[in-house]
């Protein structure tokens, strides 16, 4: 046994445990493990029939297989990795700049699949009596396997969001104040619910619940290394993993990246208005989605190499860019083709600033055609039309010229400023900065702190989801649902 496994060891309830085995048998929910999702070939045929007849985004147990990004819109089942690949013609950089695609998964973002990673450990062991607290990834877990969920988020963002959030059926919604950088009142309002309702609910932060990066190593790592594989021409190499740090799941993925190219650096991208991670910065801004002003407690910084900031002016004007048809209509003309103009809509406020980390990436490494860079499009441009009604009331309606504009002065002209190569000591001051959060505010030891320096802690870590697979197994074995699929 590794000498940090009793820190995940997860502990069965057998009361509960029974209980929900019961519930899920009478609701006919089938509990997908992190091997299939890493690889939709290994789900069984009869759970493939039937999800043919399914819609994506329906709440119906068996989208629960549809949390991975292999999914074909055109066809209901599964394919190859969905992705945008973005050219010179429109990056103005020699690197291949490649996009993983969110909005394929149920609820249009990715986000679902690490709420999974959270939740089910600790449901197929018998640990989550009622409710759980993830947002919208959670919201749509628990509306699949049919339990109440509480989601809490910044009053501060997108009207779409919260309009989600009731339509999928949220029990409740606390809006806490400030906006995307408020993280800490979140916080204060998981415990305050901790205090109040400690019989009637599990909180899971998604800053500190290994489960998080652990889906993404396994399951987006994957997509990466197939996708990496299929497009790679003979000189190419997997140089950069380009995540925002958020609440560092997505960036865990990174760590896989590394063990199988020895070239790939983990960039780490988040706003220049609240520049945690640059120069221990703080401050509100409008990329939607990324959180700050800490260091999560998951986020493996030793394994960081770079910092960049992403102005979220240059965001929202890109939103136009893409979105706007005077917008599409400049690329058009300008030798984009079509498929891809079309495509940029692909590409939510969260997703622009990946992509413009990544050019500002291959800038600073001086990348050439060789070099293959990947990002997450976490969600698509479709949760922020009244950020671009917005806009337009502020700035007035979009021309030619403030297309050209946007396109010259925030994507092409994106250069090297606001980033930060990271030494040794550089990650060890970062992964210090956890103190303030985790040790004084959120009840972490400093003996807890230290194993988080220690590599082992991360390979025994991430190592969990085969454990969890064969939780999963006896779980599904006891409800027998697949037998009667």
């Amino acid at each position: 046994m590794g000498k940090f496994l009793k820190r995940f060891e997860l502990k069965f309830n057998k009361d509960v445990l029974k209980r929900t085995v019961q519930r899920c048998r009478e609701k006919g929910i089938l509990i997908p493990t992190f091997k299939q999702m890493k690889n939709p070939g290994h789900i069984p045929q009869n759970v493939l029939n039937k999800l043919s007849k399914l819609g994506l985004w329906d709440v119906d147990p068996l989208n629960l297989f549809r949390i991975n990004w292999h999914n074909d819109i055109k066809t209901g089942l599964f394919g190859k990795v969905n992705y945008v690949e973005f050219p010179r013609e429109l990056t103005g950089v020699k690197a291949r700049i490649i996009g993983l695609t969110g909005k394929f998964f149920p609820t249009g973002a990715h986000k679902v699949g690490a709420a999974f990673g959270c939740l089910v450990p600790k449901l197929v062991t018998g640990q989550w009596p009622s409710t759980g607290n993830y947002c919208r990834g959670g919201a749509y877990d628990c509306a699949l396997l049919a339990s109440p969920a509480i989601a809490i988020l910044p009053k501060e963002m997108s009207k779409e969001r919260f309009e989600w959030l009731r339509k999928i059926g949220t029990s409740e919604i606390f809006a806490t104040p400030g906006c995307e950088s408020n993280v800490k009142e979140i916080y204060d309002k998981c415990w305050e619910l901790v205090k109040t309702r400690r019989n009637e609910i599990v909180i899971f932060n998604q800053f500190a619940e290994f489960g998080n990066p652990t889906w993404h190593y396994h399951v987006t790592a994957g997509a990466v290394e197939e996708l990496y594989k299929s497009l790679r021409k003979e000189k190419n190499r997997l140089s950069a993993w380009v995540s925002a740090t958020g609440s560092a799941g997505t960036i865990g993925a990174g760590d896989y990246l590394k063990k199988i190219s020895s070239d790939c650096r983990i960039i780490a991208s988040e706003a220049l208005q609240c520049p945690t991670l640059l120069s221990c910065g703080f401050g509100g801004h409008r990329i939607e989605g990324i959180g700050d002003k800490h260091i999560p407690w998951v986020h493996n910084v030793r394994n960081t190499d770079l910092v960049t900031a992403i102005d979220d002016e240059n965001c929202m004007r890109l939103l136009r860019l893409f979105n706007e048809s005077e917008g599409k209509e400049l690329l058009k003309e300008a030798g984009i083709s079509q498929e891809l103009v079309e495509s940029l809509s692909l590409l939510g406020i969260s997703s622009i600033s990946n992509m413009l980390s990544a050019l500002k990436t291959a800038k600073f490494f001086e990348f050439n055609e060789n070099d293959m860079v990947f990002l997450p499009l976490t969600d698509s441009a479709e949760m922020y039309g009244s950020r671009l009604e917005e806009l337009n009331l502020h700035l007035g309606s979009y021309s030619r010229l403030a297309a050209l504009v946007d396109w010259e002065r925030y994507l092409l002209a994106e250069g090297t400023q606001n980033m930060r190569e990271l030494t040794y000591y550089d990650r060890k001051q970062l992964h210090n900065f956890k103190y303030f959060t985790w040790v004084e505010q959120q009840g972490k030891t400093v003996e807890e702190i230290n194993e988080l320096w220690d590599p082992e802690f991360w390979e025994e870590a991430f190592s969990q989801a085969d454990i969890w697979d064969s939780y999963i197994e006896e779980f599904n074995a006891q409800t027998k649902v697949l037998e009667t699929i």
